[in-house]
């Protein structure tokens, strides 16, 4: 073999390593590849966004592709592609049911379902990918608010991985071709004082580093577990006692050791990514914790809030132990600083630019100094008729508010409240959006819409 021919051989073969790399590597700003986007931040810079747009007159219009039947997942983003998960129903009638009420019953839909991924091209909306998981009858109702497809797919480049509760964890190729799925049983993340109230799962897989993690804080041995992304194999699993909660962990690095974060009532605390052993625990607050933890600046941001208790826990990253708070405590030697009330229902909070924003259900912002708890501002979105569900999401200086009513709302991020613009999508909004490359994603109703320059 010539030398010639032996130096092309290696630059290609150095080219294929450098490639299946940066497939693996998520790039800022552009990839959105789980819920929150990376490390479930929410925030996607480097681009500017759009402060007004208008949808009739196609004025910001990038493209809006109808989606079969529902779902409250949001979309995700690697390279070229868009990805949602949905789930149709056998009822012509199969809607959700929006605003701030406190109904607990479940929908009764007894029909063939059909679970399926789609994926649309990223710059003209166009659909590349639509599988179908899995048809049946669900094996667990949805509340009104819900839906049989409410997690979120996560993607490491190479894989996709959908979570449907008590129907199955799959994991796919980019192609959706099906590579393996395992059976967790019934999860049922219904009320836990009405348990014949069901209301479906919420929590979405994340992956790293070849791992995929799951929460399953349900009515019946919730459990923390890690899986082999190549073949499905369970490589640790933890019990743990807590009631029905419907966050997503998320990663954090501290020093050399891998902590998996989760949000819980009984149970809120970190996790060993390597092992499931428990590293540090913290009870209370609301008792339907939904939001993600958030970590940055040496924290990590807790919130909930349903019954008595709404706080907000800023947790010190190095902490150990069982850290939760004493009566009438707001602090300790792990938690730099706390409040009782004006923590979050739904929405994840949000770090974005020096600053902690957490949006209640009802659409009140709070804006906090993230080091030391200071209420910078707290301010009502909406009229105070509507609810906000989805996860407000920052780029270019803005925040973006979504009601379920469908209205955006865009905020000037900063210490105080400034109110840029109100952009209708003319279809409810549940979802959180992903952002990519300055366009943003939302789920609404029953369709993706890509908004940007």
């Amino acid at each position: 073999m010539t030398p010639t021919r032996l130096s092309i051989l290696f630059l290609l073969s150095v080219f294929s390593m450098t490639a299946t790399v940066r497939s693996a590597d998520p790039k800022p700003g552009s990839d959105w590849p789980s819920f929150r986007g990376i490390r479930a931040s929410g925030v996607a810079e480097g681009f500017p966004t759009l402060t007004t747009w208008d949808i009739p007159k196609k004025q910001g219009l990038r493209w809006r592709t109808a989606l079969d039947g529902l779902g409250t997942s949001s979309p995700i983003v690697w390279g070229d592609r868009v990805c949602i998960t949905t789930a149709v129903s056998g009822k012509l009638d199969s809607n959700l049911k929006i605003g701030l009420y406190g109904d607990i019953t479940s929908v009764e839909d007894n029909t063939s379902h059909t679970w399926k991924i789609v994926c649309l091209n990223k710059k003209t909306g166009g659909v590349v990918v639509d599988t179908t998981i899995q048809t049946g009858v669900p094996k667990v109702k949805r509340h009104t608010k819900s839906t049989h497809a409410n997690s979120t797919l996560a993607t490491d480049g190479n894989n996709l991985v959908a979570m449907f509760g008590s129907e199955g964890l799959y994991t796919l190729d980019m192609n959706g071709k099906v590579v393996w799925k395992k059976d967790l049983g019934v999860l049922d993340s219904g009320y836990y004082q009405v348990p014949q109230a069901q209301w479906e799962f919420g929590s979405s897989p994340i992956i790293h580093e070849g791992i995929v993690v799951i929460q399953a804080d349900v009515q019946k041995d919730s459990f923390l577990a890690a899986f082999d992304i190549k073949d499905g194999r369970e490589l640790w699993r933890t019990p743990r006692q807590d009631v029905p909660t419907w966050s997503t962990p998320t990663i954090h690095k501290v020093g050399n050791q891998t902590q998996i974060l989760v949000n819980g009532w009984r149970h809120t605390g970190a996790y060993d990514f390597k092992t499931g052993r428990e590293i540090w625990k913290i009870n209370g607050g609301g008792d339907i914790p939904v939001p993600t933890p958030v970590a940055g600046l040496g924290f990590v941001y807790m919130t909930s809030a349903h019954g008595q208790l709404s706080p907000v826990y800023a947790i010190r990253e190095t902490a150990t132990g069982d850290i939760s708070l004493a009566a009438n405590e707001t602090s300790n030697a792990h938690i730099a600083w706390s409040v009782p009330r004006g923590g979050a229902y739904m929405a994840t909070p949000l770090l974005y630019r020096d600053l902690l924003y957490v949006l209640g259900w009802n659409g009140v912002l709070l804006a906090f100094d993230p080091r030391t708890g200071e209420r910078l501002y707290q301010e009502r979105v909406g009229g105070g008729t509507t609810a906000f569900t989805a996860s407000p999401v920052p780029a270019d200086g803005k925040i973006y508010i979504t009601s379920e009513e469908g209205d955006v709302f865009v905020i000037k991020a900063g210490r105080t409240f400034q109110l840029l613009a109100t952009n209708p999508l003319g279809e409810i909004g549940m979802a959180s959006p992903a952002i990519s490359e300055g366009v943003i994603y939302f789920r609404a109703g029953k369709s993706i819409t890509a908004i940007g320059q």
